[in-house]
């Protein structure tokens, strides 16, 4: 037992170090002067006593606690905005008649409370006379309907922006009607003095048969009515056409092969076995 205390002592803060030794020291030093300090003023105070008591001054009467004049207590800005009364009061608000030992308060209405009342009064007249009288403003079916055409307004530019960032890449096969319209008449005006009104070829090759010189894919197109195709005479349309207009073309091209028109070209190219996966897919 002797050992496990020598250990934890050991092992521990020594209490009786010298820094702690002076420590200690200070501390009772503090107090001691302290304790003569109080003594000190407790000898002052009973000569002075008896000094003014030898000499006929006659001491100081012990304090009489004087009651404070009740003043009256201010209200501040939301007692008064709410119309809040103290309790103090309650008694003057007491009515005259009870029932059943129950007295009502003479309260009034707040004056938040009345002007929440007659606000929501005149904000209904205003608008009766404003939706429904005047008409100066859209009703909500009016309204939903202007929204509606604002959105499919923004609907449509958003959707002629994207078209336009089409490239031979991102092209995908469309063969809706609209397309297919918007493509006939591109082709007609720009295309046809070569290839044909119905695309049958005049000085350029027939693109209604299995035949392709540059490829038969919608990707292929796109990139050939692009770029153009210099030794064989065909210009670039990259600066005349919008890529959402090549796009339209190519998908009308595709849209040609097996109408069979009249006095078509002799075939030109390489025999594309693959173009009866884009045959056309009539959309009203």
């Amino acid at each position: 037992m002797n050992s496990v205390d020598s250990n934890s002592l050991g092992s521990g803060i020594d209490l009786f170090s010298t820094q702690n030794l002076i420590y200690y020291s200070l501390g009772l030093i503090i107090i001691l002067l302290v304790i003569v300090i109080l003594i000190f003023l407790r000898i002052i105070k009973s000569l002075s006593k008896i000094l003014l008591t030898k000499y006929g001054v006659e001491t100081p009467s012990p304090l009489t606690i004087v009651e404070p004049i009740p003043q009256e207590k201010k209200i501040n800005f939301w007692t008064r905005a709410l119309s809040l009364r103290p309790l103090s009061e309650e008694k003057s608000l007491l009515m005259d008649h009870e029932f059943d030992g129950i007295q009502e308060l003479d309260n009034p209405i707040p004056s938040w409370f009345n002007f929440l009342f007659y606000g929501t009064i005149s904000f209904g007249v205003v608008y009766l006379l404003i939706y429904h009288v005047f008409s100066w403003a859209p009703l909500q079916d009016e309204e939903y309907r202007l929204e509606m055409n604002k959105a499919a307004l923004a609907k449509k530019e958003f959707l002629s922006k994207q078209a336009n960032k089409v490239d031979e890449n991102s092209i995908k096969l469309d063969l809706s009607a609209e397309v297919l319209a918007s493509g006939k008449s591109i082709f007609l005006e720009n295309c046809s003095s070569c290839h044909g009104n119905n695309g049958q070829g005049l000085v350029g090759p027939n693109l209604t048969d299995d035949y392709w010189l540059h490829g038969s894919k919608i990707n292929d197109l796109f990139k050939t009515i692009e770029y153009g195709v210099a030794a064989k005479g065909m210009p670039t349309w990259e600066n005349r056409l919008s890529p959402k207009q090549i796009g339209d073309v190519a998908n009308y091209i595709k849209s040609l092969r097996g109408t069979h028109p009249l006095n078509p070209k002799e075939p030109q190219g390489q025999l594309e076995t693959t173009v009866n996966s884009s045959k056309p897919n009539k959309k009203a």
